[in-house]
């Protein structure tokens, strides 16, 4: 008979769930760091300052998975079937969170940027091209502020994610170990170069379409995913460290709230700290993730849970960060004086998170799995 794979909604394989929760910790960071953008002049003076990296921290994650979950499965799966996995398992969360930023759209404006002036028909279009993963160019999108993505501006990480995953369909995964370490060589000097000599000394890039932002974009892909998927294939379980999700989490927060190294006057000092983020911390972090397993029942719930809502936290939380951030601007707030507003939003974007996974992700998923994933088993 026909039958729907469990493998077309979930993996078969069973998941790593240390790794699930440290996504989730990452995801809060990421989170915790757009909300202090309301009070920093510039990335010098960013609170959560490095809350940045948590991206490349999402890439790695997602080459290893990559290479765990499809680097054995070539010989019965399709290119198009691969490109049907992946789509129906991130677009649907692509385009919840352009169509809540549309609909808070005109709740957010500000000094910085005038709502009141983008028509209905500008934002129908913006908000098509978020959902349909269109960057937009600077000048021209609605907001005034660059992004690719002006309704929801992390939706340029999946603009990427989608290049990483047709890069490891069509390239990456043909190569053998050797040749990939040497990509993953190779992209991670390109990487360290801009991170430590390059504009910025940092590597808080890829959201715009300008040429800075499109190559360290495309550099942080490309070093990370490929290293992700080195890992996957090279992985060999070490000895179990206790309470590693813990140790894990706590590293992640750590690296992601140190302040900014340097200053204006030596911002390679900046850059070769996230150098070490992406080229060791991370990496490490991942490896001795995937080598631990969660041995009690509360730690194995806050995995899963945190796992569960990681990537839909990331997806709809930031049209809230706008309302917060016109609302900082409008009121000309301290933090402290935002502080409830602050605490409410991260709140409030856990429980949409997890409602939004429920209540659509989830059944949509299945939806689309259900009519376009159909495989056929044997009868019971």
């Amino acid at each position: 008979m026909l039958k729907t794979s469990s493998a077309a909604f979930a993996d078969t394989k069973p998941h790593y769930s240390i790794l699930d929760g440290l996504r989730g910790v990452a995801a809060l960071t990421v989170v915790c760091f757009h909300i202090f953008e309301a009070f920093a002049t510039s990335h010098l003076d960013q609170k959560i300052n490095h809350g940045y990296l948590a991206v490349d921290f999402f890439f790695i994650l997602s080459g290893f998975v990559m290479g765990y979950a499809y680097d054995d499965r070539w010989k019965t799966m399709t290119v198009k079937e691969f490109i049907k996995r992946r789509f129906i398992r991130l677009h649907p969360m692509v385009v919840i969170g352009a169509i809540i930023g549309a609909i808070m759209f005109y709740t957010q404006g500000c000094s910085v940027w005038d709502v009141s002036k983008i028509s209905v028909a500008m934002l129908l279009i913006a908000t098509l091209m978020n959902a349909f993963l269109i960057p937009a160019t600077p000048g021209t999108e609605i907001r005034g502020v660059g992004e690719m993505y002006p309704l929801n501006g992390p939706s340029w990480t999946l603009f990427f994610e989608y290049i990483g995953n047709l890069l490891y369909v069509f390239f990456i995964r043909k190569l053998p170990t050797k040749p990939l370490f040497a990509l993953v060589l190779l992209a991670g000097m390109g990487l360290a170069v801009f991170a430590i000599w390059g504009p910025y000394g940092d590597i808080c890039v890829g959201y715009s379409l300008t040429g800075d932002n499109i190559l360290g974009g495309s550099l942080r892909l490309l070093f990370s995913f490929s290293a992700g998927l080195l890992i996957s294939r090279v992985f060999k379980p070490i000895k179990k460290i206790k309470g590693i999700f813990w140790i894990g989490g706590l590293s992640i927060v750590i690296l992601s709230a140190i302040p900014r190294i340097g200053g204006s006057e030596n911002l390679w000092m900046n850059g070769l700290y996230d150098t070490i983020c992406f080229a060791i911390a991370f990496p490490l972090l991942v490896y001795l993730g995937a080598s631990g397993k969660t041995t009690d029942k509360i730690t194995t719930r806050i995995c899963k849970f945190m796992g569960d809502i990681s990537y839909p936290l990331y997806m709809v939380h930031y049209p809230f960060i706008y309302l917060y951030y016109a609302w900082v601007k409008n009121e000309n707030l301290t933090f402290v004086q935002s502080l409830p507003g602050a605490l409410a939003l991260v709140i409030g974007s856990v429980i949409l998170a997890y409602l939004c996974l429920k209540l659509y992700d989830e059944p949509v998923r299945k939806f689309l799995s259900k009519h376009f994933l159909r495989v056929r088993v044997k009868a019971s």
